[in-house]
């Protein structure tokens, strides 16, 4: 069972096709049950999220009706279910064993994607970071709006930008310049205040023989930051900056086509 929180939330079963939850309450309750596993959530916590701008005056009674309506829909179709329980002015969400996040799948394979890099293994790193990456493509419950949504929106997205830069700098040590360009410029563009997005960009042309290029970028960067945010660089792009500068300290690093030639005719 795959449980989907980003884009249209959804129940999937290998056996059947995904089951969307029609009712947006219980959509936003089911969110909020999932990641709150296995301390579970208070009724007027749970009741906050569903109406930000207010409870009902009678909240526990509609609150009731959202979970048993978000009960309805996990228990259609087969196998293992959900199952909602009430205990102790609490709600809790049980999950079967197999079942999976796709939010919790992503951010597993970004952090251990991050991990892989530090340690210089940018294979695993590149493939984990360019999994979590399409997993966190999409809203999340982007009818609703409050303060826990928007919470978890900043985390997810914080989340997104740092696996594009792991794929980014792992496929820039791997010499695949064309995804450490692509992953980079994504990067940018969900952040753009954020200066190591723009040093993996910086790196990547720098990797790819563009330096005009990277020094175009780092440009770039000084004016955004002083424009929009009034201060300069860090010391880290600085230093990047100033090793651009210095022709002699980086030489180009063939993309992974032209290493997989010349392996082919020293192997020939």
């Amino acid at each position: 069972m795959l449980i989907r929180l980003i884009g249209l939330v959804s129940i999937e079963h290998e056996s059947e096709a995904p089951r969307v939850l029609a009712s947006h309450q219980a959509q936003i309750a089911l969110a909020r049950l999932c990641l709150e596993r296995p301390s579970g959530i208070g009724r007027e916590q749970l009741a906050d999220t569903i109406w930000p701008d207010g409870l009902p005056s009678t909240w526990a009674s509609a609150l009731r009706s959202v979970v048993s309506r978000l009960r309805t829909s996990l228990s259609e179709g087969a196998g293992a279910e959900p199952t909602v329980i009430a205990r102790g002015g609490r709600y809790l969400l049980h999950l079967p064993e197999d079942a999976q996040l796709d939010v919790e799948r992503a951010e597993q394979a970004a952090f251990t994607a991050a991990a892989a890099h530090r340690e210089g293994d940018h294979s695993t790193a590149q493939r984990l970071a360019a999994t979590a990456v399409p997993l966190l493509r999409g809203p999340f419950l982007a009818s609703h709006e409050g303060e826990w949504v928007e919470s978890v929106r900043r985390h997810l997205k914080d989340l997104r930008v740092s696996a594009l830069e792991t794929a980014s700098s792992s496929s820039s040590a791997l010499g695949d310049t064309h995804h450490a360009l692509r992953y980079a410029a994504e990067a940018v563009r969900q952040a753009p205040f954020r200066e190591s997005a723009y040093r993996c960009q910086m790196t990547a042309h720098r990797l790819a023989g563009n330096r005009a290029e990277a020094l175009r970028i780092y440009q770039q960067l000084r004016v955004v930051l002083a424009e929009e945010l009034g201060c300069d660089p860090s010391p880290e792009s600085e230093a990047a900056y100033l090793g651009l500068l210095d022709r002699t300290r980086f030489p180009v690093v063939p993309a992974r086509a032209e290493w997989e030639t010349m392996s082919t005719h020293r192997l020939t």
